[in-house]
């Protein structure tokens, strides 16, 4: 079957999420969505992560994860194994998603899902992407 892939979305990390959600809405002439606060530019959603508010850890300047949508996980962790790629997250269920991350060549860190189907029964015909 292969895979289809399109870019969705993707995370900066910030320090102060009230000034970077003010900063953002002046530059970009938008509202920001609250309840996680993100933009939606030409499709994609520019997504605010506050990295403080669970603790984690984040080295600025190197803190971008894009975040790609796949509609058959399984097929895509095949390519993922075929190119020797290291899988840092591994496949885990985050609300309506299946979700993982991968060191890319160069070493960006990569988040890729697909919404959630029970893997047994194979991907989901006719996906709607997001």
């Amino acid at each position: 079957m292969g895979y289809d892939i399109k870019l969705n979305s993707f995370y900066i990390c910030v320090k102060d999420i009230d000034r970077a959600i003010d900063f953002y809405e002046k530059i970009l002439k938008q509202k920001a969505s609250k309840i996680f606060p993100n933009f939606v530019i030409s499709g994609i959603r520019f997504c605010m992560y506050d990295y403080q508010k669970i603790n984690d850890t984040v080295v600025f300047g190197d803190n971008c994860l894009p975040s790609f949508e796949v509609n058959d996980i399984e097929d895509f962790i095949k390519k993922l194994s075929e190119l020797n790629v290291s899988i840092i997250m591994p496949l885990t269920k985050i609300g309506n998603n299946w979700v993982l991350e991968f060191k890319d060549t160069e070493g960006n860190d990569i988040e890729v899902y697909s919404k959630w189907y029970p893997l047994e029964n194979g991907p989901v015909k006719d996906y709607n992407f997001y």
